[in-house]
């Protein structure tokens, strides 16, 4: 299987503390059509947010992004309005493993943060661990994916994964 390592979009440059109520309001939690759930991405700190993002957009967020309930909706969300990837400074530890489940490319690097603006274009080579900052000509290391976290992700996340692991 050819597994695709390389993300690249524009920035989005959000605070750090954002919670799951921000990424999707409790409102939308009866919702269960993934496109739905994307549709109100982000909603709680803007509400025309879903309208601006363009297909394969980048988060980029402070510390502590996604922290709040342990709902697999924002994570869900996150990645059915399009988004290719979230780099923040952290990520609350359940959201992190809710957004890989979900095959959600997240990566920590808390030196990218303050360094990017919204708009800026940004490439992630997942397998080699760099984050290239396509405006300003910098680089910052990450913590390489190991290629069956990169084929989780390929596949859609943890269910795909196991089902193509188990007919082997």
């Amino acid at each position: 299987m050819t597994v695709v390592s390389l993300i690249q979009g524009r920035a989005w440059r959000l605070g750090p503390n954002i919670d799951t109520d921000a990424i999707l309001p409790a409102n939308y939690m009866n919702l269960t059509d993934p496109q739905e759930l994307g549709r109100h991405c982000l909603e709680g700190l803007d509400p025309d947010f879903p309208r601006k993002l363009l297909a394969g957009d980048l988060l980029v967020a402070g510390s502590n992004f996604g922290c709040g309930s342990s709902r697999e909706h924002a994570p869900l969300a996150i990645k059915a309005a399009g988004v290719g990837a979230v780099v923040a400074a952290s990520f609350a530890r359940i959201f992190y493993r809710n957004a890989l489940n979900i095959g959600l490319p997240i990566v920590e690097c808390p030196e990218v943060v303050e360094a990017v603006s919204t708009g800026d274009r940004l490439k992630i080579d997942l397998a080699a661990g760099l984050l290239l900052h396509l405006e300003k000509g910098t680089s910052y290391r990450l913590p390489p994916f190991p290629p069956f976290m990169q084929e989780l992700i390929a596949v859609g996340g943890l269910m795909n994964y196991v089902m193509r692991r188990t007919k082997r």
